[in-house]
């Protein structure tokens, strides 16, 4: 395995880190600004980017944009278009996107048709109303039938999803404690107490940077899982993915409570951003989780 990303690499997740930048929510405000998300969804939509699965692209370059779109809280849909899209390859060009469903639930309301994966069948639905999440930035919705049978998945095909599933959830929860762990150190550079900022105190500057190394062990073992996707058999890949799935729900979990520690009592008011990235790795471990029964080896 080469770890070193290509050029195009490289330029598909400066793109993502900057439309993230210019359009994300700035301040939890910003979450409720109808003319934002418009912007964002037409931008999203322009980049062709809900189809990187469907148009070839390999599971790196995938988990590479869901990484930058959660650092910026991007709240429009594109893991459940990106994931169905690996399913329907053949619908690449279809003008309507679609979702996927995990234990009954759309993970994307605002799109109206749902793909669900159950005993080797791809079945259609639709989506219904709202339900009620953590997650502000990603609204799921219950699925209603009744179930269409739209084709068949072999095991292999079933392996690699669900090896890609997991590893760009991975990476969403990977992207969401890069934004905590920028907040919160922006933050610890200009907050003064005692006549000097608090990033100059150990208490503060030591689960900092614990932070950071969380985020470069998170970033080494989710490579793996992407490039596993397409380099590995499936099992193996599967394998691969659920480590990465563990070890970053943990190391993000702990980024962020970090960052609403470091915010102080602010960080437990509802302006504080910090809560929104946390609720954010707390929603997209619970989409296809992982139990460290699971695998065969302890995480620390």
């Amino acid at each position: 395995m080469d770890a070193r990303l290509s050029t195009e690499q490289r330029e598909l997740r400066d793109a993502a880190a900057r439309l993230a930048g210019d359009l994300g929510p700035g301040s939890v405000r910003d979450l409720a600004d109808a003319d934002r998300i418009a912007r964002l969804e037409k931008a999203v939509a322009a980049t062709g980017w809900r189809a990187l699965r469907s148009d070839g692209a390999s599971g790196v370059e995938v988990a590479l944009v869901a990484e930058e779109f959660a650092r910026g809280l991007v709240d429009v849909p594109f893991l459940g278009p990106v994931l169905a899209g690996d399913l329907r390859p053949g619908d690449a060009g279809d003008a309507q996107p679609w979702t996927i469903s995990v234990r009954s639930e759309a993970i994307d309301a605002r799109i109206q048709r749902v793909l669900a994966v159950r005993d080797g069948q791809i079945l259609t639905a639709r989506t219904g109303a709202e339900l009620p999440g953590a997650d502000l930035t990603r609204v799921s919705a219950e699925v209603i039938g009744p179930l269409e049978v739209a084709g068949q998945l072999s095991g292999e095909h079933a392996g690699r999803w669900l090896a890609l599933a997991l590893a760009v959830t991975s990476a969403d929860m990977l992207g969401a404690a890069r934004g905590a762990q920028a907040l919160a150190c922006d933050y610890a550079r200009i907050r003064a107490q005692y006549g000097k900022t608090i990033g100059s105190y150990q208490a503060v500057a030591h689960p900092l940077a614990e932070g950071l190394a969380l985020i470069e062990g998170s970033v080494s073992v989710l490579r793996h899982a992407a490039w596993a996707v397409d380099a590995l058999a499936p099992p193996e890949a599967v394998r691969a993915a659920q480590i990465a799935k563990v070890y970053c729900a943990r190391a993000a979990l702990t980024i962020c409570e970090t960052s609403v520690q470091v915010h102080g009592g602010i960080g437990n008011t509802w302006e504080c951003l910090a809560h929104v990235y946390l609720r954010r790795v707390l929603a997209s471990a619970e989409l296809f989780p992982v139990g460290l029964e699971e695998i065969d080896c302890g995480l620390s």
